[in-house]
């Protein structure tokens, strides 16, 4: 689904982040910090590639692409990094060049 929000209007940090997940492709992004809702890629998060043996194995096409409009999977990932604030993205699961599911932790209610 797209959501009518495109790739070039995003603020660098978020760009950077949506350029990594294009680059994993497959696999994890861990230990993200997150200030003030932008993601923190500066030191670079440690990233794991889940590699197919036989599989395509490399980046998205569109990662050489400046500008196109975000899946609906992305805005969420962007909506949920503005929630976050301050704090951190334990993992971020990656397919398909694509945000996946995250897993935050956090103290108890």
């Amino acid at each position: 689904m797209k959501t009518g929000l495109a790739k070039a209007s995003l603020p660098e940090p978020r760009r950077r982040l949506v350029e990594l997940m294009q680059s994993v492709n497959f696999g994890r992004i861990e230990n993200l910090p997150v200030r003030g809702g932008q993601p923190v890629l500066d030191p670079p998060p440690r990233v794991v590639r889940e590699i197919k043996i036989g599989g395509d194995n490399g980046p998205r096409a569109e990662l050489g692409t400046s500008n196109f409009l975000l899946k609906e999977q992305v805005v969420e990932l962007l909506r949920c990094l503005s929630e976050i604030g301050d704090g951190r993205i334990d993992v971020l699961e990656v397919k398909h060049g694509l945000p996946f599911r995250l897993l935050v932790a956090g103290a108890a209610a």
